[in-house]
């Protein structure tokens, strides 16, 4: 069935396809219309689930955390200042190995207060422990929902997943969506099953305390999971495709990369204007790709060098910058590069902070300079 929804919406039909037995709630913009529309849902019958309206993104976490310790599915949903305020619940539900599913909207964080959308929310926590994905448009939203929890309950993997959105670009324009039948969902998404809960027949240690000997080993199993979680993410996409006839490529997307000389590597939904740009060059005989990120976590350190193994030079755009340093999605695409063992210069490319428009004029400067060679950070938009 098609409608025409926009990105909150088709992210909150996925979550409804999946069904969810709890979900937490506090709204902050641009994430409110997820919540609303689950609220409506519950409300109408549509979705046999219990709706807690709680008064924080704190305690949204924290119920979050609690009901998925008790066994059962859930979901959560926030932006900017309130994934902020979820950070200490970050930690908890990744080292309690706890399956949640949570939607974040892109936004700008303070100070200038700004509701605009930027990616510094999710960039600033992407250490805590969480699979990250950033989708493209309200379609992989929409998929991504039911995805997150396949990859999440995973016995192999057991980490929790935060599906993330640009805030307004995606979450508040419309477009048409294929929306499977929930027949289709209950064949693609097995029923949630775990032993990590609290069974008063079979009782467990959670949420322990574990020191210098033992603390590490905990934290090395976290890690393994998410190496786990990337042959996890295929199975996923080609379960995926098998039930519902759409595709998806892996932790990142290639366009025109084959033989490009000029790549510019970036998320979300700015890659459409990229690969617009690539085309327009590609006409003038220049060899430009673009490669979009799809998860920030686990990084695709081998498939980044892969793809640009061919090219001269490579440019890395994102919305979010580490001060003192450069932008965190750069300083992991370096990484790559170094791992890789890639010599081709990258450069940095600082834009669209606080909402600001990403232009294709900017993009067509951004790819001139990585042709012709810049400054190792440059900020789009800022004179010096």
């Amino acid at each position: 069935m098609k409608k025409f929804l926009s990105g909150d919406e088709a992210f909150a039909e996925g979550v409804r396809l999946a069904c969810p037995e709890v979900i937490s709630a506090y709204p902050i913009t641009p994430q409110t219309v997820v919540v609303e529309k689950l609220s409506e849902m519950v409300e109408n019958g549509s979705l046999d689930a219990e709706f807690i309206h709680v008064e924080s993104e704190h305690s949204a976490l924290s119920c979050a955390i609690g009901a998925s310790a008790a066994g059962v599915r859930t979901f959560t949903a926030t932006s900017s200042q309130g994934l902020l305020y979820m950070a200490e619940g970050l930690v908890y539900a990744s080292g309690g190995r706890f399956p949640i599913v949570m939607m974040n909207a892109n936004r700008a964080t303070a100070l200038p207060w700004n509701i605009y959308g930027d990616q510094r929310d999710s960039l600033a926590l992407l250490d805590t422990g969480w699979i990250q994905s950033y989708a493209e448009n309200a379609q992989e939203a929409l998929d991504l929902a039911l995805m997150a929890y396949y990859i999440a309950e995973h016995r192999d993997v057991s980490t929790p997943y935060m599906a993330n959105l640009d805030g307004f670009i995606l979450t508040h324009t419309y477009e048409n969506v294929d929306i499977p039948a929930p027949e289709q969902a209950k064949e693609y998404l097995p029923p949630y099953e775990t032993n990590n809960r609290f069974d008063f027949e079979h009782p467990v240690n959670m949420g322990f305390s574990a020191g210098p000997e033992t603390n590490i080993i905990f934290k090395y199993k976290e890690h393994r999971a998410f190496d786990r979680a990337r042959g996890v993410i295929a199975e996923a996409e080609d379960r995926f495709a098998q039930v519902f006839g759409r595709r998806y490529t892996g932790l990142l997307d290639t366009y025109l990369t084959e033989d490009a000389e000029y790549v510019i590597i970036t998320l979300g939904t700015i890659a459409g204007l990229c690969r617009n740009i690539a085309d327009e060059l590609r006409e003038q005989g220049i060899k430009a790709g673009v490669i979009r990120i799809r998860y920030l976590r686990p990084f695709p350190n081998d498939e980044i060098a892969a793809a640009v193994r061919n090219a001269k030079a490579v440019g890395v755009l994102e919305k979010d910058i580490s001060f003192g340093n450069a932008g965190t999605v750069y300083a992991n695409v370096t990484s790559a590069l170094q791992w890789g063992g890639i010599t081709a210069p990258a450069y940095n490319f600082i834009g669209g902070l606080g909402g600001r428009d990403i232009s294709a004029d900017d993009i067509r400067d951004v790819f001139t300079k990585v042709q012709t060679g810049t400054d190792r950070l440059n900020w789009i938009g800022v004179s010096r």
